[in-house]
């Protein structure tokens, strides 16, 4: 199954994961972080994470503050995540760091969390556990929408907290090119 995706993810991205896994593995001194390989946690601002809105074909969906795509799993029950090991490694948990804030479309009552097995809080909407996907290449990016992987689809999340099971084909055009010069000093790199 996990094959079967990564035929389909660019040869950048699929040359790009392992190399940010274990870039990641040496630069903690332990095991793989669920975080983005940005380096920065969940478009995390100077007081925490922040879970906003973007409008696709498909209508306004979840990103977080930087702009990254967020997804539900069908296959999660409502206040818990399944997906661990290899489904973790393809889609990561949002992991919450400071306090959780809502903006755009996104409604503060339907934020939440919930403590992992690994002991990480992940952000939560309604109810359904939020995640990341490998494969989007940048912010707005939805190349996971509707993937059958690990048992179970994987979908946007609307700002009423539903699944969105329609195609988002506008978001998964290119992202536009970024300044030479990074808007931050994060000198590790990440969104800007």
């Amino acid at each position: 199954m996990i094959y079967s995706l990564l035929a389909r993810l660019p040869v950048a991205v699929k040359l790009g994961v392992p190399l940010a896994s274990a870039l990641l593995v040496a630069a903690c001194g332990g095991a793989a972080s669920s975080a983005p390989a940005s380096g920065n946690s969940a478009g995390a601002s100077t007081t925490g994470t922040v879970i906003t809105t973007h409008a696709g074909s498909a209508g306004a969906f979840l990103t977080d503050g930087s702009g990254r795509t967020l997804y539900l799993w069908a296959k999660d029950g409502m206040n818990m995540s399944g997906c661990s090991g290899a489904c973790a490694a393809l889609w990561a948990p949002v992991p919450t760091t400071g306090t959780l804030t809502a903006a755009g479309s996104a409604k503060a009552s339907d934020l939440g969390t919930i403590t992992r097995s690994d002991g990480v809080k992940q952000a939560t909407y309604d109810g359904h556990a939020l995640y990341y996907f490998a494969g989007d290449s940048g912010p707005g990016q939805t190349a996971g929408q509707g993937l059958d992987d690990f048992g179970a689809k994987w979908w946007l999340v609307a700002p009423s907290g539903a699944q969105i099971t329609t195609s988002d084909t506008a978001a998964n055009a290119p992202a536009p090119a970024t300044p030479a010069t990074p808007a931050n000093s994060n000198a590790g790199g990440g969104w800007s």
